[in-house]
């Protein structure tokens, strides 16, 4: 176990990622599998792992089914991440994610989650109270709810963090997301469809999207980042916006890539970096993650290269 980690993750909802390769998928169809793997994963585990493999020190907390904690456990030790999850009875839900190699289409099935996690969230409020009061400085909320909890936890942890001193960095979606942002989180990253949804109509231009961006926010949140899939991302602060623009991208599966930006926003943090090489390594950790099939990353000077290609301009 990694002693005094900086950065905590907390997923509610994990899950085991089943990634399934089916050239020519064709629903209702008989199809043949190329290739199958398995990856304990949800948006926070992989945050971590990602971190950690830029030789991070990271704490992990949130809700784990006993009966098939075991890939977590075992990636936990690979990765020297310390396991704060609280377990409880039952499985961790398993999605499916259908790559299609030739169509470049990834079809995902995502399951609800366990039932039980209210049971749990005093243990994991402990968990969180012990790692602030380790020194754990930075907490990132990711992800989806399981069944059971209210759309508010998320918006309670972040005044609650807020109160100790801490950053928090948010990645979530719906109701829980709009609810949050009343706590005034120090980092958000919706991707654009997630801002849509908050904001009830579809953003297209990127004008659209800043002017959003700030209302929905109010001046709370001092960093957001907005993905916009091929058209890259946008990092709006108070002062500067920036547009983010990778020349390329070789899609095997798009599994972990919004959580390799949080990771690498993270990352950049730490190396003290300003907005603009900032805006392209978070986007050198997300293609890195879109060539990997899985929620994995290529090797750090793979990264690197691809953030060296991001084009920056200022909006």
């Amino acid at each position: 176990m990694s002693a005094g980690a900086k950065i905590a993750t907390v997923t509610l909802n994990p899950a085991i990622d089943q990634t399934i390769q089916i050239p020519n998928f064709a629903m209702g169809e008989v199809n043949r599998v190329a290739s199958e793997q398995s990856d304990a994963g949800g948006k926070g585990v992989n945050v971590a792992s990602f971190l950690a493999q830029f030789g991070h020190k990271i704490a992990v907390t949130g809700f784990l089914g006993k009966d098939n904690a075991h890939p977590f456990e075992q990636l936990f030790g690979r990765l020297n991440i310390d396991d704060r999850f609280v377990r409880l009875a039952g499985a961790t839900r398993v999605n499916i994610k259908i790559v299609d190699p030739d169509k470049q289409e990834i079809t995902d099935i995502n399951a609800p989650g366990l039932t039980n996690c209210a049971e749990g969230l005093a243990a994991l409020e402990d968990a969180i109270d012990q790692l602030a009061a380790n020194g754990t400085e930075q907490f990132v909320l990711a992800g989806s709810l399981p069944a059971g909890l209210p759309q508010t936890i998320y918006r309670d942890l972040i005044s609650h963090l807020k109160g100790l001193g801490k950053e928090v960095i948010l990645d979530a979606s719906g109701p829980s997301f709009a609810a949050a942002l009343d706590a005034g989180p120090d980092i958000i990253k919706p991707n654009v469809d997630e801002l849509s949804e908050l904001v009830g109509r579809n953003l297209k231009s990127h004008e659209e999207i800043i002017t959003a961006a700030r209302a929905v926010t109010g001046g709370r949140v001092g960093l957001i980042v907005v993905s916009m899939g091929a058209d890259g991302a946008l990092f709006i602060t108070e002062e500067d916006v920036l547009h983010a623009m990778p020349k390329g991208a070789v899609v095997k599966s798009t599994v972990g890539a919004g959580d390799a930006m949080v990771a690498g926003i993270l990352h950049s943090r730490s190396e003290g970096l300003p907005l603009a090489d900032l805006a392209r390594l978070a986007t050198g950790f997300s293609l890195g993650a879109l060539g990997e099939i899985g929620p994995h990353l290529p090797a750090q000077e793979v990264i690197k290269a691809f953030a060296a290609d991001v084009v920056i301009e200022k909006l």
